[in-house]
């Protein structure tokens, strides 16, 4: 059964205003158009307002909704899909950019296979300055793009990268929507994979898309404070998963920086640097404090809540088991 997408654009600040502007423009000229481009805004009214003006003469086309729930970026996609008209929801960050075969790509993919729910493609990195020497590519997480030690060919993945994944609404609603803001993709691809199985969610990195990296994320500062603070908050995030939540990506990940990329970044001809070893090294002592601590304040009671707690949505309990089962 073919595919169609409602293309979803999540934004929060007019620093980002000409990227979210390049982003709907984006997905306005993809040779498979969209069912509508739903740009929501995550609880900044003057933003919202922009945006009306900005696409008042497309509403048939553009929607400018607002997230009406108290969390951020999970409460502000889980306020779109709810009203999403298309089979299946195809997530842009404000600041990204979709080449124009990005929803055809996705939708043979998920054409040719019925158990796929959910399909992540690859954002490159779009720097504002050059890349630092000293940067690891293994760590390219970190600005939310693909990272060295992902897999090459299109695969079954534990976790996508929230910047440009896709998912079928009906799989969505199944599992209760979004229940995280700062690991929303993480969570979801968690749930999906416990609801249909390890094949219903799949990394295809022949497809790609170009996501912006400001400067300031390629400091030495910004790189160990979200090492730490991404694997402190991710407790949380595990904990609310209950059965669904693994750590066996998180463990993969450092045996393989361990075992490849420090070793090549110290020793093979033509690949040596040395720093990058180093940050790779520092990068996963911060990660694990930074779970250390996530612990800790998860024992002692000291975490709060999160925002985000999924969507409460009547969905036929047969819809799921017949997608998969299909």
């Amino acid at each position: 059964m073919p595919v169609s997408f409602s293309v979803v654009i999540c934004a929060y600040t007019q620093v980002r205003w000409l990227h979210l502007l390049e982003a709907v423009a984006s997905a306005k000229a993809q040779h498979l158009k969209p069912v509508e481009i739903i740009v929501c805004i995550d609880h900044n009214p003057e933003l919202a307002e922009m945006c009306r003006d900005a696409w008042r003469d497309d509403t048939q086309w553009v929607r400018v909704i607002e997230n009406h729930y108290p969390g951020r970026l999970g409460s502000a996609r889980n306020s779109a899909l709810e009203i999403v008209q298309g089979s299946a929801v195809a997530f842009l960050d404000d600041d990204a950019r979709a080449p124009s075969d990005w929803l055809l790509r996705l939708a043979e993919d998920y054409e040719s296979d019925p158990r796929v729910q959910a399909i992540g493609c690859s954002p490159l990195p779009w720097f504002e300055r050059d890349r630092p020497p000293w940067f690891p590519y293994e760590f390219d997480w970190v600005f939310g793009c693909a990272y060295r030690g992902l897999p090459t060919e299109r695969a079954p993945i534990g976790r996508l990268i929230g910047a440009a994944m896709s998912v079928r609404v009906t799989a969505a609603l199944a599992v209760g929507g979004f229940h995280s803001d700062d690991h929303d993709d993480m969570d979801l691809s968690h749930r999906l994979i416990h609801h249909y199985g390890p094949q219903s969610v799949i990394y295809d990195p022949s497809i790609h898309v170009a996501h912006f990296v400001p400067a300031q994320r390629l400091t030495m500062s910004y790189f160990g404070w979200r090492c730490f603070w991404v694997n402190r908050s991710k407790v949380l995030a595990f904990h609310d998963m209950e059965n669904a939540g693994n750590v066996n990506a998180d463990i993969a990940f450092v045996r393989g920086t361990l075992a490849n990329a420090v070793p090549r970044y110290l020793f093979s001809p033509g690949q040596r640097r040395p720093l990058s070893a180093v940050a790779s090294v520092a990068g996963i002592l911060l990660a694990g404090l930074g779970h250390l601590l996530g612990r800790i304040y998860l024992r002692h009671g000291l975490t709060e809540p999160a925002a985000t707690t999924g969507l409460d949505v009547p969905v036929e309990s047969s819809a799921a088991s017949d997608a998969y089962e299909a």
